[in-house]
């Protein structure tokens, strides 16, 4: 049986999931850009990690509820959902700590070249 509170938190997950691809969506035009022309900003790079493995955390949280809510109780599934929980929040915690080391240091002009560019910035 579904609950309010149930409805609520899948309303919330979903709205925070939509967010997040919106974000990466948002964003698509930029790394297109930089990455044709060789170099990446490193907190972007930071922020789109993070925002990846949001999404992933978001989808394995409304896997779990869903789970939670169809009363659907299988130890292999339970196992596999509590892996994929770990690893998502591996991901974000990795992505928050470097946006948060960047942050802290004021790092912000960090860029990372993906391919070698000559003194006179040709290729």
């Amino acid at each position: 049986m579904i609950h309010a509170i149930d409805l609520v938190l899948l309303s919330l997950y979903l709205v925070a999931l939509a967010c997040a691809l919106y974000i990466i969506g948002a964003h698509i035009p930029y790394y297109r850009e930089r990455i044709k022309s060789g170099v990446v900003n490193l907190f972007m790079v930071a922020m789109l990690f993070f925002l990846v493995a949001y999404v992933f955390k978001m989808v394995t949280v409304i896997w779990i509820r869903m789970a939670a809510i169809l009363q659907y109780k299988d130890p292999a599934l339970e196992a596999i959902q509590l892996y994929a929980w770990a690893i998502a929040q591996l991901g974000t915690t990795a992505g928050l700590v470097s946006l948060a080391v960047l942050t802290y240091t004021k790092h912000f002009d960090l860029f990372i070249y993906l391919r070698k560019i000559d003194r006179k910035g040709e290729k």
